[in-house]
């Protein structure tokens, strides 16, 4: 008996050590796909607004202060105190700066290695609640191969940070389970949630602890689970602190109120929507995947005495009513609830992989992967035939339809490989995405920033302020200028022009033919854009 016991240790030891093996070399693929697929062409187009422009800008700031100035802790905007969020991201990319010098590829590389060190995070999260691997591995691709997430990530912004760090505090919440030492990576996950990106630390830790009250009641009256939380707190507590005792009112009415919390009741800046907002930017964007997720929310519903599906429905319910309620609605709020959807249609896959062969697929499923492979067919086709043909989009589509259409007749026959071919084409779909000038479409909606930057450079004006005419704010315009090409109204531009000696314009088309202006002199001309001065009339003797 007590040969057998020993004997059966050592098989039970050595099954660990090779299951723990298998896992570091799942993370280390992971990593590499993320990593290609995050940082891949990502400083080939310009920063686009608004967060880009602000959140460049104000590392750039904190970059050029002096250590007297303490910008680290009291970050500017355009020489004025930035309230909107504390600036941890941004001495990321100020850091990035230092090194590689002020452009879009250092802006974007904090962000988007934060948010591919997300996967492999979250493959360990699913080996915490899953029993099978397989639904771990599901999960963590899946994520990978959403849209919205390799585009979100990608960009200079918060949200791919926050979501690290919340998947930080949540991995340490489901290891305390079985080690209390964990409980300190709970309060340090807050703490840094809540120094990217303020109040959604509050609503992340709340997803946190209705889970935990669910699943693990006891480690709530755990002391070692507050202590951890007061130890992330008290950061937080300081930061909030000095800012309050260094501003006053000013950063309680502005930070704290218009910034933060008004977002809750009120529209920001316009950014408004229906209750339903949020589910039809996860309708749009989240396609291949949208195929598996009714079945994928049924199977956790029906298991929702499991831990896994206690996780997911907590973090998906909890989250998506507390931003669809808010006033303020904008697309990239949805983006930490991308990882529970990934889990949940990760657990559903693990299920199908391990049905009997030959088993049936349902017909819904075969319905729209093949509906997907006869869209995506004619979106390339139009590419290639339309007036502004696109090669670049004509080979995206294809890929997408080849993989929709092997993928579809797979699982037609039954064969389990149609999720295969579905992840690993949907990966080269969006690695040619991405390769492409089209990952950031809202550079479109406007007038492009830099050529009209450049033509500024090279005709050197000198060190007066230029007006354009637009009346649209734009960061990044003030990123690329450094502050020196300022929006003005019609009106503004008339004063201009009447009371200062020398100002300098750049007008559209449309505005240099209405502006009553007398004495131009026509400096550069970019596309629409033409640069004017007011001729300088001779003083005769």
């Amino acid at each position: 008996m007590q040969k057998g016991s020993f004997i059966w240790g050592r098989v039970e030891k050595q099954y660990r050590s090779i299951d723990k093996r298998v896992d570091r070399i799942w993370i280390v693929i992971l990593l590499i796909a993320a990593v290609i697929l995050f940082t891949i062409n990502l400083g080939i187009l310009p920063l686009r607004d608004w967060d880009e422009g602000t959140i460049a800008q104000v590392a750039r700031e904190l970059r050029r202060g002096s250590a007297s100035e303490m910008r680290w802790l009291f970050p500017t905007l355009g020489g004025q105190p930035y309230h909107n969020k504390p600036p941890l991201m941004h001495l990321m990319i100020a850091w990035a700066y230092s090194i590689g010098g002020v452009n879009e590829w250092t802006t974007r590389l904090p962000g988007a290695i934060l948010t591919a060190l997300t996967v492999p995070f979250l493959y360990s999260i699913g080996r915490e609640i899953f029993h099978q691997r397989i639904c771990a591995i599901y999960s963590a691709l899946v994520y990978l191969t959403m849209l919205p997430v390799v585009r979100h990530g990608r960009l200079a912004m918060l949200d791919g940070a926050a979501v690290f760090f919340f998947m930080v505090m949540l991995l340490c919440v489901l290891r305390s389970r079985r080690d209390l030492r964990y409980c300190l990576g709970v309060g340090i996950g807050f703490a840094l949630i809540c120094l990217t990106k303020s109040i959604l630390g509050v609503l992340l830790g709340a997803v946190a602890m209705i889970f935990l009250f669910w699943d693990t009641p006891r480690l709530l009256r755990s002391k070692y689970m507050w202590i951890g939380m007061f130890i992330g707190v008290a950061p937080v507590a300081f930061w909030y602190g000095m800012q309050w005792w260094n501003y006053g009112d000013a950063f309680t009415n502005k930070g704290m109120v218009n910034q933060s919390l008004s977002r809750i009741w009120t529209s920001v800046e316009g950014h408004k929507g229906p209750p339903w907002y949020y589910l039809l930017e996860i309708c749009k964007y989240t396609f291949p995947w949208l195929i598996f997720l009714p079945a994928s929310l049924r199977l956790t519903w029906e298991n929702r005495n499991l831990s896994w599906a206690k996780l997911v429905l907590v973090w998906f319910c909890v989250y998506l009513i507390a931003i669809s309620v808010m006033g303020t609605k904008l697309p990239w709020y949805v983006f930490p609830i991308y990882p529970s959807i990934a889990l949940a249609i990760g657990a559903k896959l693990g299920e199908v992989e391990n049905l009997p062969l030959l088993t049936p697929i349902p017909r819904f499923w075969l319905v729209m992967l093949s509906l997907l492979a006869v869209v995506s067919a004619g979106a390339s086709t139009y590419y290639s035939w339309s007036p502004t043909p696109s090669s670049e989009l004509q080979l995206i589509f294809a890929s997408l339809s080849v993989t929709m259409a092997i993928a579809a007749l797979r699982a037609q026959r039954g064969d389990r490989q149609f999720i295969k071919v579905l992840l690993w084409g949907t990966y080269v779909s969006l690695l040619l995405f991405v390769k492409s000038n089209y990952w950031v479409w809202e550079l479109n909606e406007d007038y492009a920033v830099k050529p009209v930057v450049q033509m500024v450079a090279q005709a050197n004006p000198g060190a007066s302020p230029i007006y354009i005419s637009s009346t649209n704010h734009r960061p990044s315009l003030d990123f690329y200028s450094d502050g020196t090409i300022k929006p003005a109204s019609p009106d503004d531009l008339k004063y201009y022009w009447q009371h200062d000696k020398k100002p300098y314009f750049l007008l559209n088309e449309n505005t240099l033919k209405t502006l009553p202006l007398d004495s131009v002199e026509e400096i550069a001309k970019q596309g629409d854009w033409t640069l004017v001065t007011k001729k300088t009339i001779p003083v005769k003797k």
